[in-house]
C-alpha cells in the first residue's frame, strides 16, 4: 500500500511539473494580453492607495494576488488624470509596465505578476485529482488530472492576470467543498464552503451563479439522495437551507474583506464618475433597481455592484463572431459551438462515452454525477443567454467539471470490460497529442476537425485566437528579416502598442482606435509588409463587415501567419475606408465643437476618399444638416441606407434605425 501511495504521489508530482513547464514556457514567449495591464494597475493601486474604482468591472482577488511581487519594487507610478475609469486603468497600466525601464523591463514585470495567478492553475489541478479520487477512484483522479494538464483552453489562460482561471478554481473548489459537506456535515466543512464561495465572488462576477448552483445541488440531494437513503426530506431541506444561508453570510464577509470592509469604491476625495446611479441607467429597470437597492442598503461593496452593472451593460452591446460571420449581438449557439471547436477530439470522445455510460447506469454514483453535471449545465445555459460572446474563457469552468465526469465514466467502462482500456488510452493519447502539437499557441487552439490552430480565425475571434499575445513573436519576425518600414493593425492597441515591443511599424486604424476616438491618419495606398491581427482582420467589434476599414485584406492571401494570430501581407494595397476614417472622426469632433464649415470640409475629404461608405455618407449628411442644407443631407442619408440594406441582419436593424432617425430629424 505504501508503494502504491508513493507511485500515485510520483504521478501527481510529474503531472504538476508538466503543467508548470507548459504554462511557464508558454507565457515567457507572449506579450501582454488585452486585459492584463488594466488589472495590474488596478491591483497595484488597490494595495498602495486602497482605490477599488480603477477597474471595478472585475473583483480584486486575482489583481491583488498578481501584483504582490511588485510591492517591494520602487516603481514610477503614473498620476491619475481623472479620465473614464477604463481609459485610466488601461493606459496607466501600460505606463506602469513600460515606463519603468531600464530598471525594470516590461518583460520582467509581466513575468513577475503572472507567477502567483499561475499557482491557481496548479491548485485547481490538485483539486481535480482529489475530487476524482474521492468521487470515483484514484485512477479516475489521475485520469481527470491528466485531461486537465493537457487541456488547451486551460493552458491558454493558466497564468494570465485575468479572472477566468481564478473563478474556475474557486467555483469548482466551492462545489467540491459542498459535496464533501453534504456527505459528512460538519462546521469546518461548512465554513470551507463559505470561504471558497467568497473567494469565487472575489474572483469574477459570474460567480454570483454559485448560489443558484448550490440551491439546485441541495434540491437534488433532498430529492434523490434523501429518497434513496430513506431520510426525512423535510429535515434535509431545512438543514441544507440553513447551511446555504450560513455559506452566503460567510461568502459576503470574505468578499467585503477584499474591499477592505469599505463600501465606497474609492478612497476619500475620489468618486466614481459616472456614479453608480448613472451607470445603471442603460440596464433593464429590474436590474438597475436591484443593484441600486443593494447599494442603498450597503449589502455589497460599491465597486462590486458597479462591476455587475458594467458586465450587464457590456453584454447588451458586444458584437459576436462565429463561423466567419459577424453579428451585432450574441447568439445562443455560440458557446456550444466554441466548446465543440476548442475541445480536443480525445476529450470530446471521452466525455461522450462517459455520458453514454451514465445513461446506461454503468457509472452509478448518482450524487457525484449530479455534482458534476448540474453546475456546468446551469453555467452553460446562462452563458447561452448572454450576449457577451467573446471567448471559450467565459465557459472555462465547464472543462473542469467535464474532465472529472469524463474520467469517472471512462473508468466505469474499463471496470465493466478491460478492453475499454484500449479505447480510453487511445483517446487520452489523442487528447495529449493534439494539445502538444498546438504548443505553445494554446490560445488559438481548435481541434483537427476544424483545421487546428492555424485555421481557428476562420470560425472564432477575440480571446479564442488573438488576445494581444503575439507582439514578441512579431518583433522576432521583423528583426529576422531586417524590416524597418511596415504597417500594423493590432488588436490591443492603443492599450498596448507595437512600439512598446520595439516594432517599427506605423499603425492602421482599428475598432478600438475608433471607439477611443483616436484619429490615425493613413494614406489611401500603402506598401507592405502589413501586419494585421486576426481580431482586426474580421473587424467583428464594429458589428458589421461593411464598417471594417480592413475588409479588403480578407480576400488577399497572406505571406505568413505569426503565432496563429497575426497575418502578414506583402505588396501594394488600396485602403480607402481606412484613409477616410480619421477625416470622418475629425468631422464629428468639429461638429460637436460647433465648427460646421470646417466639419463639412473634413466630411467632404472623407467622402471623396471612400465614396459610398456608410460612415462617410452619414458624416456628409450630418455636416450638411448642421449647415442647414437639409435636402442635400437627405441624399447622403439615402446613400447610407443603401449600404445598410447590404449589412448583416443585426447591423442592418441597428444602423437602419440610426439613419432613419437622422432622416426624420431632417
Amino acid at each position: 500500500m505504501g508503494m502504491k501511495r508513493g507511485y500515485v504521489a510520483g504521478l501527481v508530482l510529474l503531472l504538476l511539473v508538466v503543467l508548470s513547464v507548459e504554462v511557464v514556457s508558454t507565457i515567457r514567449g507572449q506579450s501582454l494580453t488585452w486585459d492584463e495591464g488594466d488589472h495590474i494597475f488596478a491591483g497595484y493601486q488597490s494595495w498602495k492607495t486602497g482605490d477599488y474604482g480603477l477597474n471595478p468591472e472585475h473583483p480584486p482577488l486575482v489583481k491583488m494576488l498578481g501584483t504582490i511581487p511588485l510591492l517591494p519594487l520602487h516603481l514610477k507610478v503614473p498620476p491619475l488624470q481623472g479620465r473614464f475609469f477604463k481609459t485610466e486603468a488601461y493606459l496607466d497600466g501600460r505606463e506602469l509596465l513600460f515606463g519603468n525601464a531600464p530598471e525594470y523591463s516590461a518583460d520582467t514585470l509581466t513575468f513577475r505578476v503572472r507567477l502567483l495567478p499561475g499557482l491557481l492553475t496548479l491548485l485547481l489541478a490538485m483539486l481535480v485529482f482529489l475530487a476524482g479520487q474521492e468521487m470515483f477512484s484514484t485512477g479516475a483522479g489521475l485520469l481527470a488530472m491528466t485531461l486537465f494538464v493537457f487541456e488547451p483552453s486551460l493552458l491558454a489562460h493558466g497564468a494570465y492576470v485575468t479572472t477566468d482561471m481564478a473563478v474556475s478554481c474557486m467555483l469548482f473548489g466551492a462545489v467540491y467543498a459542498f459535496y464533501r459537506y453534504v456527505k459528512v456535515p460538519s462546521a469546518g466543512r461548512l465554513v470551507l464552503v463559505g470561504v471558497m464561495s467568497g473567494l469565487a465572488l472575489a474572483s469574477k462576477h459570474s460567480a454570483v451563479l454559485l448560489l443558484p448552483m448550490l440551491v439546485l445541488l441541495a434540491a437534488s440531494e433532498v430529492w434523490f439522495v434523501g429518497r434513496e437513503e430513506g431520510r426525512s426530506r423535510g429535515r434535509m431541506a431545512q438543514q441544507l437551507t440553513g447551511a446555504i444561508g450560513v455559506v452566503v453570510v460567510i461568502a459576503v464577509v470574505v468578499l467585503w474583506g477584499f474591499y477592505g470592509f469599505r463600501y465606497a469604491a474609492r478612497p476619500a476625495g475620489l468618486r466614481l464618475d459616472p456614479t453608480l446611479a448613472e451607470y445603471v441607467m442603460p440596464l433593464r429597470p429590474l436590474e438597475a433597481k436591484g443593484i441600486l437597492l443593494l447599494g442603498r442598503w450597503h449589502i455589497l461593496p460599491e465597486s462590486f455592484l458597479y462591476g455587475l452593472a458594467d458586465v450587464r451593460a457590456m453584454a447588451n452591446e458586444m458584437p459576436s463572431y462565429i463561423f466567419g460571420k459577424v453579428y451585432s449581438h450574441g447568439v445562443w449557439f455560440y458557446f456550444p459551438a466554441v466548446f465543440a471547436i476548442k475541445s480536443t477530439l480525445g476529450f470530446l470522445g471521452l466525455l461522450a462515452f462517459s455520458i453514454w455510460a451514465t445513461a446506461k447506469g454503468w457509472l452509478g454514483r448518482r450524487r457525484e454525477v449530479l455534482f458534476l453535471t448540474i453546475p456546468p449545465i446551469f453555467y452553460l445555459l446562462i452563458a447561452m443567454g448572454s450576449s457577451l460572446n467573446i471567448g471559450a474563457r467565459h465557459i472555462l469552468p465547464l472543462y473542469v467539471f467535464f474532465a472529472l465526469l469524463a474520467a469517472g465514466g471512462a473508468m466505469a467502462l474499463v471496470r465493466r470490460d478491460r478492453r475499454w482500456s484500449w479505447v480510453v488510452g487511445g483517446l487520452v493519447v489523442l487528447h495529449a497529442g493534439s494539445s502538444l502539437l498546438a504548443y505553445p499557441n494554446y490560445m488559438a487552439y481548435s481541434n483537427e476537425v476544424w483545421g487546428g490552430p492555424t485555421k481557428t480565425y476562420r470560425y472564432l475571434t477575440d480571446s479564442n485566437t488573438d488576445w494581444g499575445q503575439q507582439l514578441k513573436a512579431t518583433k522576432a519576425y521583423v528583426d529576422q528579416r531586417g524590416i524597418k518600414e511596415c504597417w500594423i493593425a493590432y488588436f490591443v492597441a492603443p492599450f498596448v502598442l507595437p512600439s512598446d515591443y520595439g516594432i517599427p511599424c506605423k499603425r492602421l486604424p482599428t475598432p478600438d482606435s475608433w471607439f477611443s476616438r483616436e484619429p490615425i491618419p493613413v494614406p489611401p495606398v500603402i506598401h507592405g509588409p502589413v501586419f494585421i491581427s486576426a481580431g482586426d482582420l474580421n473587424g467583428f467589434e464594429f458589428g458589421a463587415s461593411a464598417l471594417n476599414p480592413l475588409e479588403g485584406f480578407r480576400s488577399v492571401k497572406p505571406t505568413a501567419f505569426i503565432q496563429d494570430g497575426i497575418f502578414v501581407f506583402d505588396g501594394e494595397f488600396a485602403i480607402p475606408q481606412a484613409a477616410a476614417l480619421s477625416h470622418t472622426q475629425e468631422a464629428a469632433a468639429l461638429l460637436k465643437a460647433g465648427k460646421v464649415a470646417e466639419a463639412l470640409k473634413e466630411a467632404q475629404i472623407a467622402e471623396q476618399l471612400n465614396p459610398g461608405g456608410l460612415r462617410e455618407e452619414i458624416g456628409m449628411g450630418d455636416a450638411l444638416s448642421a449647415a442647414g442644407r437639409k435636402d442635400e443631407a437627405k441624399t447622403h442619408y439615402l446613400k447610407a441606407m443603401a449600404v445598410v440594406e447590404t449589412m448583416e441582419s443585426g447591423g442592418r436593424d441597428k444602423w437602419g434605425a440610426r439613419v432613419k432617425k437622422k432622416m426624420g430629424g431632417g
